[in-house]
């Protein structure tokens, strides 16, 4: 069958998109089906399933740019996706960050959920179990597009005697490989909530090391919150809502990121001893119990704290796990944001220094601040 010249045209005068932005959608739609399938070790389903997803949001995508000027809407969203815009301006010029056309564009998504992520355990060592991807290494969550596909690993994982933990996931980074857009789900946060995550997934863009999981979110949080902190200032002012807000958030995180920490120790402590598996156990949970009830002590003149929720959560080692793989050691982070005079710039290249040395990251940065 003969396709008309004019199809394209045609097709791309519907989707709001020029001839050239047409064809560039096609070229990424189907070097995305193709990366995909070469980025993991897993069943030709998730390959596929995955593929088809992501598929589907490069195809998708409008400029950011365009879409602000149709007149179905509203004034609220055009000031959220303008922030957007000069969040990528702020990280480009300012923070040099690797943004490329990633974020100046927009792509709808068809349910309220993205992604569904799960992690997993042993009952008896914090410890992350890891899927292996081809370039990116072992990575310690695997990201399932289908509800019932997490599940079914969760399953997996249980029957194998593992602590597991399911959550949703607002957004993800190719890490460069394509323009990652806006998704339109994430248009239910605020402008502070937007500019963290969208901070936060540029740098991945930027430095993000093989197999090393914990080093790549914890590094991004920080960067993710410090640059809404600093973004706001310099756009609206010390004193204005969104910056107080920002600062509130990454001091919450901060603050919680070391509670959490507390709790690994007594943990660590526990599973080191040399008593049987079942009292650690039965310990453990007395570790759970009493650390909820301390953080609902300490955050209780606090209603509106961002983690109020630690204190009715059901914890096992999965759990605590996500807490550490995403606030670890945010103060050793503070430190060199501190040693580089707060230049957020600045302290961005000196982690790109420390992780170029090679061996663990977190020590390469902890020997650049004592230096």
């Amino acid at each position: 069958m003969r396709i008309p010249r004019s199809l394209p045209r045609e097709i791309g005068r519907f989707l709001g998109l020029t001839r050239v932005e047409f064809y560039r959608s096609i070229r990424d739609s189907v070097f995305g089906l193709a990366l995909i399938s070469m980025l993991s070790a897993c069943s030709p389903v998730y390959v596929l399933r995955a593929a088809y997803e992501e598929g589907k949001i490069l195809w998708r995508r409008q400029p950011i740019a365009d879409y602000i000027q149709k007149p179905d809407v509203n004034a609220e969203t055009q000031e959220k996706l303008k922030t957007v815009l000069a969040v990528r301006d702020y990280a480009r010029d300012v923070l040099k960050l690797n943004v490329g056309g990633s974020y100046s564009s927009y792509s709808y998504v068809d349910r309220p959920d993205l992604t569904y992520v799960v992690l997993a355990a042993p009952k008896t060592e914090l410890k992350p179990y890891t899927w292996w991807f081809l370039i990116v290494g072992r990575v310690p969550y695997k990201g399932y597009f289908s509800k019932a596909d997490a599940e079914h690993e969760i399953e997996r994982l249980k029957a194998d005697g593992y602590d597991t933990n399911l959550r949703t996931s607002a957004a993800f980074s190719t890490l460069g490989w394509f323009d990652d857009p806006l998704l339109s789900h994430l248009l239910k946060y605020d402008k502070v909530g937007l500019a963290e995550v969208v901070f936060h997934e540029l740098f991945h863009n930027t430095l993000y090391l093989k197999g090393q999981g914990a080093f790549n979110e914890s590094a991004a949080n920080f960067i993710g919150h410090r640059a809404a902190v600093d973004f706001f200032r310099a756009k609206f002012g010390a004193d204005s809502v969104e910056h107080n807000r920002a600062l509130q958030w990454w001091t919450e995180e901060r603050e919680f990121g070391a509670f959490v920490a507390e709790v690994v120790r007594d943990l660590t402590e526990l599973y080191k001893s040399d008593m049987p598996r079942d009292a650690k156990l039965r310990l453990r949970h007395e570790v759970f119990t009493r650390s909820k009830a301390e953080w609902a002590r300490r955050i209780a003149d606090r209603p509106w704290h961002r983690f109020r929720a630690f204190s009715q959560q059901a914890l096992n080692n999965a759990v605590l796990m996500h807490y550490v793989i995403y606030l670890k050691d945010f103060d050793l982070f503070e430190s060199l944001y501190a040693s580089a005079g707060k230049d957020l710039g600045k302290t961005i290249e000196l982690l790109q220094q420390a992780a170029a040395k090679g061996g663990e990251p977190f020590e390469a940065v902890r020997q650049m601040v004592k230096n």
